[in-house]
């Protein structure tokens, strides 16, 4: 019989302090917690499956494998997952380190879950100028990769807007056109964890800076979201495939506009602001999705297990009856009486007129045959 053994993870990262963070609180949780490099990992996809490597050795097998990193790191981050998913529990789905990090794509993702987000045009560079001459300002232009708020500018006027456009178009820099939500240069970041919000914070702007991320000196004080709010950060999360990821919601007139998903939040600023212990957080529910996951694996071997002893005997010649199946079903009910399906019937192999002896209390009925010890549970 499968048994659920110790509990293995490895956090594969760029090391910063928000992974260590997390990597201590999973050691409270899992019995084992290696810490690798991402600059270290490479995928061989020569071999049947792909092959993930850690410093030239196969990775080992893990119960758990929490991927993190920079937008630069996307496509490895991806193809990691895509060789490890069915294989370990992940909490973030391949595809999400392709969508979380490009804002072009996400934005297409929210649109098509119908998740608020503000108004936003993604053109060709030849149909970027129309845009810009019938929009209203101000507006904000973004190039589709960047964190901490880089790659974010701000155009109050067709001709600034105008300037910046012939500078992206120079590089030849795709960006997207977005419209500028008043919010008083603030955001909230909220951190969703499964299917809820476990910390919030909303994040202000230094002055003449209208960037509210705290890696652009934005404060940070912790703040309730209410029911609605907290319901679209889960929506947004689950439309990338993250169960852990930020979320960045500007707050408008007309409610909760989603602007990012990050799938590799930190967790310094929300954790000082908030007072919530955010990699606990995230280590329990690590623990306890991994947990649910060996179990499924195990009763799937157990029945695996039972159904290849059970066939062993019938082709013996030998009566299946110690053997018990559960059958999961609605229960039906006439004048009172309860009704089994057939199926228990056969199972069980009594016959009309066999004399058993019923014992019933709440939520359980036990059907005996005679006085013997046998009990067969419908």
């Amino acid at each position: 019989m499968g048994q659920i053994g110790e509990m293995k993870a490895a956090v594969i990262s760029l090391g910063s302090i928000s992974s260590q963070w997390k990597i201590a609180a999973m050691k409270n949780y899992f019995d084992i917690v290696d810490s690798l490099s991402v600059r270290n990992i490479e995928v061989n996809l020569g071999l049947s499956g792909g092959i993930v490597l850690h410093s030239g050795e196969q990775l080992k097998e893990y119960d758990c494998v929490y991927l993190k990193g920079s937008f630069r790191y996307a496509a490895l981050l991806h193809s990691i997952a895509t060789c490890l998913i069915g294989k370990t529990y992940l909490p973030i789905h391949p595809h999400a380190y392709i969508l979380g990090h490009d804002k072009l794509l996400t934005q297409l993702k929210l649109q098509q879950a119908n998740v608020p987000m503000p108004t936003t045009y993604i053109a060709s560079i030849e149909t970027s100028k129309e845009i810009l001459q019938k929009i209203t300002y101000p507006i904000v232009l973004k190039f589709p990769h960047g964190t901490q708020g880089k790659g974010v500018m701000f155009a109050d006027s067709f001709s600034s807007a105008s300037s910046m456009f012939d500078a992206l178009s120079s590089i030849k820099q795709p960006f997207i056109i977005q419209e500028y939500v008043e919010c008083n240069e603030s955001d909230i970041r909220a951190i969703v964890v499964g299917d809820k919000v476990v910390a919030s914070m909303k994040r202000k702007a230094v002055r003449g800076e209208k960037r509210a991320n705290i890696h652009a000196g934005g404060r940070g004080e912790s703040c309730q979201l209410d029911d609605y709010a907290k319901k679209i950060a889960v929506k947004a999360a689950q439309a990338v495939g993250a169960e852990i990821s930020g979320v960045d919601i500007l707050e408008s007139t007309k409610g909760p506009l989603v602007i990012e998903v990050n799938v590799s939040p930190g967790i310094q600023g929300i954790t000082s602001a908030t007072n919530i212990d955010v990699a606990d957080e995230i280590a329990k529910y690590l623990a306890r999705k991994t947990k649910e996951r060996q179990t499924t694996k195990t009763n799937k071997t157990n029945a695996k297990s039972n159904n290849e002893s059970e066939n062993a005997l019938l082709s013996l010649g030998i009566p299946d009856v110690g053997i018990t199946k559960h059958i999961y079903t609605e229960l039906d009910m006439k004048n009172k009486r309860i009704m089994l399906p057939s199926s228990v019937t056969e199972l069980s192999k009594f016959t009309k007129g066999t004399d058993v002896t019923i014992s019933a209390r709440q939520g359980e009925i036990v059907i005996m045959e005679g006085d013997k010890k046998e009990y067969k549970k419908a």
